[in-house]
């Protein structure tokens, strides 16, 4: 016996149910299967020029934890500090670029306390992110975000994040930055620059900068509210230890930002753009008493370290040192030591 025909129009029913299905495998396939470019930067042997290259990343897992997965809005370029990645054994073959983020969440892990999907933020990738900041997508951790406020844009947020943090971290934690004191700002045209101006000016300080072109200059006096005084250094002739001590009475300035010193004499120094910074005697000359010096200059303290150890070795630094301590009494000296017991200094020697 034959078998009769079905229900009108089933056969078509189950094919585009299968079709559908089928639509459907596709989609989440290619869900698994999106790709993402992000920014890497790749270092020669030599440890001299640097290569930017996209790199395809696959699509981030959903967040879990404490960790947000956002989508980047916009990223900030920064120098990348090549010799504080090589010093914290943090190489790789491929570096991811771009730290200054602001964006949109997209998703939040189960401990995330802070932000749900939608909000919008800003923040800094740590060093150690896998992440480039310039990509669509990252996933970090939330106590690397805030909120962004709604009247700030995308660009200003990532554009400001970083200097910022690191005016406020150079003027308030290092410095004590107060109404009043006279604050001088190297470079103040630049983009850190520029920030703790405004930072200074907010507090109520009073503030000297330096512009290094006549273009500078004509930014710099154009600001409000106004400098108290702006050094030109672009002809190499002015002397901005003399010009602040005339601005403050002889008195110095409280606070001091570099944009970076010499650490030698003009004729010795490598680079010439290394002329237009001051010297750190200059430095050390327009300082008030009790006034701070907030450095740039990731090499000073290591000159400072040469300096030590050449007036050690000079016999102009003479230590009280005790006698020297065996490693297995290290432990019993040290429990001393922790209680200031003992007034010379304790050395274990291997």
């Amino acid at each position: 016996m034959g078998v009769g025909p079905g229900p009108a129009g089933a056969g078509s029913l189950q094919k585009d149910s299968k079709v559908a299905a089928a639509k459907g495998q596709a989609v989440r396939a290619s869900r698994k299967q999106v790709t993402m470019k992000g920014l890497y930067f790749q270092q020669s042997s030599t440890n001299e020029k640097i290569t930017f290259v996209f790199q395809e990343r696959e699509n981030l897992p959903v967040a879990e934890d404490n960790y947000v997965k956002l989508q980047v809005k916009a990223c900030a370029l920064s120098h990348i500090n090549t010799k504080l990645l090589a010093e914290m054994k943090m190489e790789k073959d491929f570096f991811p670029v771009g730290r200054e983020i602001a964006g949109i969440v997209l998703d939040v892990g189960s401990k995330v306390s802070f932000f749900q999907p939608d909000d919008e933020v800003v923040g800094i990738l740590p060093l150690d992110s896998e992440d480039p900041g310039l990509c669509e997508v990252v996933r970090v951790h939330e106590h690397y975000l805030v909120h962004k406020p709604e009247k700030v844009s995308w660009t200003e947020a990532a554009g400001t994040v970083r200097d910022g943090v690191r005016a406020y971290t150079a003027l308030h934690y290092l410095s004590r930055l107060a109404p009043g004191k006279w604050v001088l700002i190297m470079d103040g045209a630049s983009a850190l620059g520029t920030i703790a101006i405004q930072l200074a000016h907010h507090r109520g300080a009073r503030v000297i900068s330096t512009a290094c072109s006549p273009e500078d200059k004509q930014y710099l006096e154009g600001l409000r509210p106004a400098l108290a005084r702006v050094i030109d250094v672009s002809g190499g002739k002015a002397h901005v230890a003399e010009s602040c001590l005339e601005e403050t009475g002889g008195l110095g300035v409280d606070i001091v930002l570099d944009a970076g010193v010499r650490l030698y004499s003009k004729d010795d120094e490598p680079a010439a753009e290394l002329q237009l910074l001051p010297h750190k005697h200059d430095i050390l000359t327009l300082l008030g008493v009790g006034g701070h010096w907030v450095t740039t200059e990731e090499n000073l303290q290591l000159r400072v370290l040469k300096d030590v150890m050449e007036k050690l070795a000079t016999g102009v630094f003479r230590p009280r040192l005790d006698e020297p301590i065996p490693p297995y009494e290290a432990k019993v000296s040290m429990e001393g030591v922790q209680k200031n017991q003992g007034r010379k200094k304790q050395v274990v020697q291997f």
